[in-house]
């Protein structure tokens, strides 16, 4: 048996490896495909003429998502403002956890669907927004929903929001720039003649760089959306200081069989149980879970039962 802080200090070394190896692996892939560009345009491998472009133009499409983050998110769930009066449970037990977490009462806002979910957004505590659906508040006990708005609040205080725009620029920049050099392979002019068998070499590699450094960036981008949702199960026991309520809630919430129509694949990642109901073999589901954006509710609730 695991104690919170024994769980959350691992979760926390394990984040910070991914996050190393994450930028690792980008500084690599940036280095490679700027190297093929420079040869791609005639100039000497190494050169690193492309990558401020793109960073320029990923970083200002990512920080406005970002920015907007709440309002456009909110906007595609079709989120009302939650009402104390109507929505009175979710509303004392946002306020008496936020006090427990240390951070500014979220705004509160409730999705009309009879699916249980929950997620947060917003980029720092004092512009989070924390969500449920109706489905949540009615099929939930007090103690189940103060399990999920902890969670959410582990990952409005663990500035979780921010963390993964930071990962999607880096991730972003990948992508646009394998992109450019797909695109340009076939058409324009070709350099680097001069450079010979180097320069062939640097082409080979960059194809390669190209086809999976996307691939690669999104697996790893997954990775770590998935720690962290470890930390925030963690998180949520440190603040209620029981894991019981929120063991469960996701028993509850991944039980339900009804799909919560107020997602979609933009904004799955946010909630705290894969909002799609899908069913596949143990076989399909090891192989897809490289690329899930949460872990496994068997073995989230694992972890929390050694807690107990």
């Amino acid at each position: 048996m695991i104690n919170v802080y024994e769980a959350e200090a691992s979760n926390k070394r394990k984040s910070a490896f991914i996050i190393a190896l994450f930028v690792v692996f980008v500084a690599i892939a940036v280095y490679v495909l700027a190297s093929t560009f420079a040869v791609y345009s005639g100039y000497r491998p190494g050169g690193l003429g492309f990558v401020g472009l793109a960073l320029i133009i990923s970083g200002i499409l990512s920080y406005g998502s970002y920015y907007f983050s709440d309002k456009i998110v909110l906007s595609i769930s079709r989120a009302r403002p939650a009402d104390r009066k109507k929505d009175f449970v979710f509303y004392t037990v946002a306020e008496n956890l936020a006090i427990a977490a240390g951070i500014p009462k979220p705004r509160l806002y409730v999705i009309e669907d009879s699916a249980p979910n929950a997620f947060a957004t917003g980029r720092d505590p004092k512009h989070a927004v924390v969500c449920a659906t109706t489905g949540l508040l009615e099929k939930l006990s007090r103690t189940e929903l103060e399990g999920v708005i902890a969670h959410e609040l582990s990952h409005v205080k663990n500035y979780d929001t921010r963390l993964q725009s930071l990962v999607a620029v880096m991730v972003g920049m990948i992508a646009l720039l394998g992109d450019w050099f797909l695109r340009m392979r076939w058409g324009g002019r070709r350099g680097g003649r001069d450079e010979g068998n180097i320069g062939a070499i640097v082409m080979v590699v960059g194809l390669l760089f190209a086809i999976a450094s996307p691939i690669i960036a999104q697996i790893i981008q997954l990775a770590i959306s998935r720690r962290r949702e470890f930390m925030a199960d963690a998180g949520s026991v440190f603040i209620t200081r029981q894991p019981s309520g929120l063991i469960s809630a996701l028993e509850k919430i991944s039980g339900d069989k009804e799909p919560l129509e107020a997602a979609n694949k933009a904004t799955a990642h946010l909630y705290i149980v894969n909002p799609f109901k899908q069913k596949t073999g143990r076989a399909v589901e090891r192989m897809s879970s490289l690329f899930n954006t949460h872990p496994p509710i068997s073995e989230r609730i694992r972890i929390l039962k050694e807690m107990v």
